[in-house]
């Protein structure tokens, strides 16, 4: 699968980054926040976007929205922390296809990506 990671912790995308490409996935790209991601989208065309709900700039939630858009296929897992369920529910209202919390174990985030693999999408 290939995978933008969209997170203002550097820290964050380096730890989904490796999880990801530990098993075998491509990582096509890196954006620090919602506005950079809509740029990535449009450019790379990533099977998966992992994006976190809360950045500068343009927040995760405004740029699915923006994405979802112009894409209505795409497949984007927000990230978010505790404590930011309602934030959550208006992502999965908006388009966001699943989600995780922060912090995750990284078979968590493995299954997500296991269940929107091609073959097992239901949408």
């Amino acid at each position: 699968m290939r995978i933008l990671i969209v997170d203002d912790s550097k820290y964050m995308r380096f730890l989904i980054r490796s999880i990801v490409e530990e098993v075998g996935h491509e990582v096509v790209g890196e954006a620090s926040n919602g506005e950079m991601a809509v740029e990535y989208y449009d450019t790379l065309l990533p099977d998966i976007v992992f994006m976190d709900i809360t950045m500068p700039i343009m927040s995760g939630f405004e740029a699915l929205k923006e994405i979802r858009s112009k894409h209505p296929k795409a497949v984007v897992i927000m990230c978010s922390a505790m404590g930011q369920q309602w934030l959550v529910m208006d992502s999965i209202l908006a388009g966001a296809k699943d989600f995780i919390t922060k912090p995750f174990k990284p078979q968590n985030l493995l299954y997500i990506i296991d269940k929107m693999s091609p073959e097992r999408r239901r949408f």
